[in-house]
């Protein structure tokens, strides 16, 4: 994988970023502002904030991965996101990838441990690489800020300059979320491979079934 900026511009199969739905995301996000790393986090917290952090609507269909589709997607999880966010920064001509890793997630409900067949490893979560201000750097846009006040953690926050990943700690001390693998940066979604590790980590329970029913933490308000 280039580490190149200029080699992370051009659109790509999923991070569409030459899709209408995307240039308008984009430029409505980001606003009057011009300053390429302000710029970075105004779609940083635009992808956060604006589409409701849902694991429970994981899907096997390519489509609902591209940007252009997640762009008007009101619930989402961490991957399609991340692939929103990476489509947008290049549509405003920032050098932008997709970055993977295997975390342990501490905070956790009955109704998600069921789905993940009793796992508490959440392979390929997904962030975004950002080339800002002369540096890569990683920025996760996966909780929206509501949902980490039922759960009573700060909303991860991005300036443009520092890596803006998972807390490692809970509001009240505990542990949050360990990173226990990075996979690295890629250029586009690796869809194929997501799929596979999930369907050999998880089973077909990650992709509906009894599992999905009911609601906890998770559940977006009726208006999402």
């Amino acid at each position: 994988m280039s580490d190149r900026p200029e080699d992370h511009l051009a659109p790509g199969g999923f991070v569409d970023s030459d899709a209408p739905a995307v240039r308008e995301f984009a430029e409505r996000s980001a606003g009057t502002e011009d300053d390429p790393v302000r710029r970075g986090a105004a779609l940083f917290a635009a992808v956060r904030d604006g589409i409701w952090y849902d694991p429970f609507v994981i899907s096997t269909d390519p489509e609902d991965y591209r940007a252009s589709t997640v762009a008007t997607a009101p619930r989402n999880w961490c991957v399609p996101k991340a692939v929103l966010l990476t489509a947008a920064a290049r549509a405003l001509d920032i050098p932008a990838r997709l970055g993977f890793a295997d975390v342990r997630n501490h905070l956790n409900t009955a109704r998600l441990r069921a789905m993940m067949n009793g796992n508490d490893l959440f392979v390929y979560h997904g962030y975004t690489e950002l080339w800002l201000d002369g540096r890569w750097v990683k920025a996760t846009p996966a909780f929206n800020r509501e949902l980490c006040a039922r759960f009573g953690v700060d909303p991860i926050e991005f300036d443009g300059r520092h890596d803006a990943l998972m807390h490692p700690y809970s509001g009240d001390g505990s542990e949050y979320m360990e990173y226990v693998t990075d996979h690295g940066p890629f250029a586009d979604l690796p869809f194929e491979a997501i799929m596979a590790t999930f369907r050999s980590t998880y089973g077909d329970a990650m992709f509906g079934g009894r599992s999905h029913a009911g609601s906890d933490e998770f559940t977006a308000p009726t208006s999402a």
